[in-house]
């Protein structure tokens, strides 16, 4: 792993795969998690819930982000909150790579 005392560039720490998701956690505690993805094109994570807010930050690329059946399309450098408990997805129209931010209460 990366010496991450120092400064990075977060797009860097991931490649893309072909046909695949690709993850890499960043940090872990008992207070939350920061993991970064990958997303090839057509690739993406079906409909499911976790009991923690998160945060997706768009790295690269664009993506589809479903949440309680609304969709929402973001663009490199954009974010948004994937709220506790709801029904959430992630589409790869094209590549993308993100990092996931997610809060324990």
């Amino acid at each position: 792993m990366n010496n991450l005392n120092r400064p990075q560039n977060a797009q860097q720490l991931i490649d893309y795969q072909s046909g695949s998701v690709v993850s890499k956690t960043i940090l872990k505690s008992k207070t939350g998690t920061v993991t970064l993805f990958a997303f090839d094109r057509g690739e993406g994570l079906s409909e499911h819930t976790a009991p923690f807010d998160a945060l997706v930050f768009l790295l690269d690329g664009k993506a589809e982000v479903i949440i309680s059946g609304k969709s929402h399309n973001l663009n490199s450098g954009e974010m948004i909150i994937l709220p506790a408990n709801e029904p959430h997805a992630l589409k790869a129209k094209v590549r993308f790579k993100m990092m996931l931010v997610m809060i324990r209460n």
